[in-house]
């Protein structure tokens, strides 16, 4: 089984820009994760079938339709700090 050790925590350390305070903790954690996934690779799964698949599922999307009900978007309107011709008036961020 392969291990995660010091080198290889701080060069994941480094591809997330995070920081780990705790580096004994979070190897031992790590390592016990791999030894779960160890022991899953061991399971007999032939001839089962998987019960869910991301790449078959979808997501239930509405139609993407321009809402007609003009009075909501003129009450968003009323409510911004400033607004004019019906656009948000926001403050020059790129020059």
């Amino acid at each position: 089984m392969q291990k995660i050790d010091s080198s290889l925590l701080h060069k994941l350390e480094n591809l997330s820009m995070i920081e780990v305070e705790d580096e004994e903790k979070v190897l031992e954690e790590l390592n016990r994760f791999l030894e779960f996934v160890e022991i899953l690779k061991e399971l007999n799964v032939e001839g089962c079938e998987a019960t869910f698949n991301p790449l078959q599922a979808s997501a239930p999307l509405r139609r993407d339709e321009p809402s007609s009900q003009i009075q909501i978007s003129q009450a968003i309107l009323e409510r911004a700090p400033k607004s004019a011709d019906n656009f948000f008036i926001v403050p020059k961020i790129i020059e």
